[in-house]
């Protein structure tokens, strides 16, 4: 493991000043009429102001990524809150105007057919795209959007309950839902749904909000729906609706057969005549649950030592983080839920987020997490903010292919050699049960969007197609409002519409990865990293196909990546 670190520093600021403090919209208006009034008069000067215009929303983003990220560590600290509030509130409405106009002024400059056209091609495909969808009265709907939005954090964050006399978050109860005491897993999951359920009348509310609000932004812009308005927004220039409904149609035909027919085999072995939901979890040879580490700081230093066996690259970007204290790892008590890892553009050194409690899932959090921020560190000294900003499908393959190539290297989390299969044959088998869940959120969300419905039909809903995606054999008799709100803990639904298909695709790209890692070897694993240096400079076929994949979710490429997950499935069996 490396003991020295060259610390990263950030760049010196050529257009920004460097005690810029963000604490009023006047402190960088100047900056924004600079870039609107200058003249350019040659494609060297378009070029310079293109970069300024970069360096300018590097700053920004970076500004407004701390915030975000202090107050989701902690919730109950109100001058966090307003101070992510006042970004939301007094800067991002007054940014959005700025940055149209400029836009407008780059598409329209006689000095852009000069440039060189591959080098921004895909840069100038989203910035026509944003002009042609932005529409001025969307700006103060955008900001109540937003805050909205976090109030679904707000809400999760003080969900908990009590076991045994102590307080637990629901992600740390989640955790007994392992044990091997089948009444006590049946108390702690009736506990946590309980708990839930307080607030399903107040997510639900919530929710009838935010989809009204999502609504009229997509009239305003002319669409018919804010799903149409959404596949704009989010440039998916690669795929239609109708492919995201060939890929349900195929995660339904190719894959919910093999999950139902694990869920069959775990309910064989533990006989039980009714599979209750308090029965996924556990061990069905009666073992304790995997235990990979013991606090952030064992999470961390394994996971290093992990990337570093992978490729030493990989170990030095976690190890740089940690030495900038770019991480926060733990779950407590008024830290929002979820796991995520934050991109700052200016530094070059992203951060990562998660709410960890000792579990097999947190291991895999990390690796995913880590897999994003190698992405970041590959791409950090790409020219342009725009070209280190990548599309979701892109940004998913890194991380969920680092979960599958960095497995051979468990070993360091585990010394058992049984306890290590486990992990493996887990993992696996959870990367198959990702996908009906990506589909059937995805496919909720085209219906939610595109039909006038009620709390209760959307409920109704998520049971149809449920019936059709999710799992066959568990016994929800007892527990049917569970069963209908189990869709209430998908965070993306409320915090990042749309933003869960891409999960699918990728999901798809890192078996297919994996397999070529496995068939080329470093090579494999060069193509990988090829294709991650790129960022959004090309198309995301042109990306998949750097690392020697296909971006392709039909029926048949499903099956062929599924038959080679069942054989190597086959070997730790």
């Amino acid at each position: 493991m490396q003991t020295t670190i060259a610390i990263p520093t950030r760049p010196k600021r050529k257009f920004v000043s460097e005690n810029l403090v963000i604490d009023s919209w006047g402190k960088i208006k100047s900056l924004f009429d600079n870039l609107v009034e200058r003249k350019i008069a040659s494609a060297t000067d378009l070029e310079q102001w293109m970069l300024d215009r970069s360096e300018l929303e590097a700053v920004l983003e970076e500004d407004m990524a701390w915030r975000y990220i202090k107050m989701n560590i902690d919730t109950t600290d109100k001058k966090l809150g307003e101070r992510f509030s006042f970004w939301i509130k007094e800067i991002a409405p007054k940014t959005a105007p700025y940055s149209h106009k400029l836009n407008l002024k780059l598409v329209e400059s006689p000095f852009l057919k000069d440039l060189e056209r591959e080098k921004y091609r895909i840069y100038l495909r989203s910035v026509n795209k944003k002009i042609e969808i932005f529409h001025e009265e969307n700006i103060p709907l955008f900001t109540t959007m937003e805050q909205k939005q976090q109030e679904y954090g707000a809400i999760s964050a003080k969900m908990s309950i009590e076991v045994n006399g102590e307080k637990l978050t629901m992600q740390k109860a989640a955790q007994l839902l392992k044990s091997t005491d089948r009444v006590k897993r049946e108390e702690v999951y009736n506990k946590i749904n309980t708990r839930r359920l307080q607030d399903e009348k107040a997510l639900d509310d919530l929710f009838d909000e935010l989809i009204a609000l999502r609504q009229q932004i997509a009239k305003n812009a002319g669409f018919d729906n804010y799903r149409d308005y959404m596949f704009a927004a989010m440039g998916r220039f690669d795929y239609t609706p109708k492919d995201c409904f060939n890929f349900h149609d195929a995660i339904a035909q190719e894959i919910v057969p093999i999950i139902n027919s694990f869920e069959q085999k775990r309910k064989d072995k533990l006989g039980y005549t009714s599979y209750k939901p308090w029965d996924t979890a556990v061990d069905v040879d009666g073992l304790a649950p995997l235990k990979p580490f013991e606090g952030g700081t064992q999470l961390t230093d394994l996971s290093v030592e992990c990337f570093n066996r992978l490729r030493p690259y990989f170990g030095e970007c976690l190890s740089t983080m940690k030495a900038m204290k770019h991480l926060d790892l733990e779950s407590k008590n008024g830290k929002a839920p979820g796991g995520f890892m934050y991109p700052l553009y200016e530094i070059g050194v992203p951060f990562i987020y998660m709410n960890a409690v000792g579990s097999q899932r947190d291991l895999v959090t990390m690796v995913h997490e880590g897999g994003h921020a190698v992405h970041s560190f590959l791409s950090r000294d790409l020219a342009m903010t725009e070209f280190k900003s990548t599309p979701s499908e892109v940004a998913e393959l890194a991380s969920m292919s680092m979960e599958l190539i960095s497995m051979d290297n468990w070993d360091v989390f585990y010394s058992d050699d049984k306890e290590l299969r486990r992990a493996k044959l887990e993992q696996l088998e959870k990367a198959l049960e990702t996908l009906p869940w990506v589909a059937s959120i995805d496919k909720f969300q085209h219906w939610i969007y595109t039909n006038k419905h009620t709390a209760q039909q959307r409920k109704e809903k998520w049971l149809e197609i449920s019936a059709k995606l999710g799992n066959q054999i568990i016994d929800w008799k007892g527990n049917e409002s569970v069963h209908a709100n189990l869709w209430q803990r998908q965070l993306h639904l409320y915090e990042v519409p749309f933003y869960y298909i891409e999960y699918g695709m990728a999901q798809l790209g890192a078996i297919a990865i994996w397999r070529s890692y496995k068939q080329l070897g470093e090579q494999g694993l060069d193509n990988y990293i090829a294709a991650l240096k790129l960022g959004y400079t090309k198309s995301i076929s042109e990306i998949y196909e750097t690392a020697g994949i296909k971006f392709d979710f039909s029926a048949d490429y499903v099956k062929e990546l599924v038959d080679f997950i069942k054989d190597e499935l086959s070997k730790l069996d």
